[in-house]
């Protein structure tokens, strides 16, 4: 049989996927594109804003009007977060949470014997443990990502995804280690550690992150550990330290900050203020002299004045961040910011990512022509007629010509800016 993934949302969505993808094919089937005829297609669907609940929607029906007699499966954070969603879309055979995707290929074989609808949505638990299947390939790429953590207890006041999720749950560091070797003898030289709240992790069962990348990076032939989106206040003075001792980290932080303001950052229940973040900013600078810090920033929170969203402006600005997603506040039926008074209009929201985007754009410019005349390392990762490109340890994007082989790092010397990215040449 033939199976196909559509999957909306973040690394770990694009994780989770993979992982059932190999326990299918583990299974007999042959996985196949989105795009192409299969017997089961898989929506893995992503409930982080409004927008995210559409395309989920759209894409199940989508699939059942292109392909009436195939099986329609519907997982994800969507339906586990809001169970009914599920009801209101029949067209789907299958209606699973992420909690049950392990089942998924038990769920396909049901379904086929009984030919009845299946809604197998189980609720996350406090004191779970962590549960998923592994993932030890990726087709085409020369990256992997791990999942260490699954879950958040922070329940900022404009977020869906401690209900999606539950609460912190750790991978175990022996499981962690098992699944980066196998990674290691598929030829995967770099790592990509991502997570729910991906700096909580360990906190459920006497661990830390920085225990995490060492035992990744303590694997032969990974040369390069990477972290994805973490929270400030979970990066402390001996994360720190203890990140700077390990020699195949990346010294790239993408922080999520959401915005300068105090005032607004206290209403979204963030844990920090704007001073205690530009101090870790400040600290990083010092301990990684090559850093590069990345964040998240929204604007139009509900009661947001356009003082508050200047302050948050200016902030960013000073902070000057290599790279900034920008995005529009989206109300989520079910968190307290839905029900706030002082909602923005969507228009509004829109003018103030606008003047956002454009101020990071050129803080951006200037931060890749900064980097002209650099000897650097890449590991070659695209190939788009002829025109290579791959990334720095600090992941600055570089396109250069020529031959090179892929995942293999290669030096470069950086000769200027082009369509978002350093150009350079290559240095035998």
């Amino acid at each position: 049989m033939k199976c196909a993934f559509y999957t909306l949302g973040c690394k770990v969505n694009q994780y989770e996927s993979g992982a059932m993808a190999q326990e299918l094919e583990r299974r007999g089937f042959t996985c196949v594109s989105p795009d192409e005829e299969a017997d089961v297609y898989i929506i893995n669907s992503c409930s982080v804003t409004a927008e995210s609940d559409r395309k989920t929607r759209q894409a199940v029906r989508r699939f059942r009007r292109n392909h009436p007699d195939s099986i329609i499966v519907l997982t994800g954070c969507m339906v586990q977060a809001i169970p009914e969603t599920g009801g209101d879309l029949p067209e789907a055979d299958i209606v699973m949470g992420n909690k049950t995707n392990p089942d998924i290929y038990a769920l396909i074989m049901q379904f086929i014997s009984g030919r009845k609808r299946i809604f197998a949505l189980e609720p996350h638990k406090i004191g779970e443990k962590y549960n998923g299947l592994s993932v030890t390939d990726y087709r085409d790429k020369t990256r992997a990502v791990i999942k260490i953590e699954d879950g958040c207890n922070r329940f900022c006041s404009y977020c869906i995804i401690p209900y999606a999720r539950g609460r912190v749950r750790s991978k175990p560091l022996e499981d962690i280690e098992s699944e980066t070797s196998e990674l290691a003898k598929n030829g995967f030289r770099e790592i990509v550690v991502v997570g729910i709240n991906l700096s909580a992790y360990g906190s459920d069962i006497g661990s830390n992150i920085v225990e995490a990348v060492e035992r990744i990076a303590s694997i032969d032939g990974i040369e390069r550990v990477r972290l994805g989106s973490l929270e400030p206040d979970h990066i402390t003075e001996n994360v720190i330290t203890g990140l700077s001792r390990i020699e195949k980290f990346c010294p790239q932080f993408h922080i999520s900050l959401q915005s300068g303001c105090d005032k607004t950052l206290k209403k979204m229940n963030r844990h920090y203020s704007s001073v205690e973040y530009e101090d870790l900013c400040s600290r990083l600078r010092e301990v990684f002299p090559d850093v590069n810090i990345t964040t998240d920033v929204m604007v139009g929170f509900p009661g947001e004045t356009q003082s508050d969203f200047e302050i948050s402006l200016d902030f960013v600005k000073h902070i000057r961040f290599e790279k900034v997603h920008v995005f529009p506040y989206s109300r989520r039926p079910g968190t307290l910011a839905a029900n706030m008074p002082e909602q923005i209009e969507n228009a509004e929201k829109q003018r103030r990512a606008e003047i956002m985007m454009t101020e990071c754009e050129k803080i951006r410019i200037e931060y890749l022509k900064a980097q002209s005349g650099r000897i650097l390392e890449i590991i070659p990762e695209e190939n788009h007629n002829g025109i290579i490109k791959g990334y720095t340890a600090n992941y600055t994007p570089v396109i250069v010509s020529g031959k090179c082989e892929f995942g293999k790092s290669v030096r470069v010397r950086i000769t200027g800016v082009e369509n978002d990215c350093c150009k350079g040449e290559i240095l035998n």
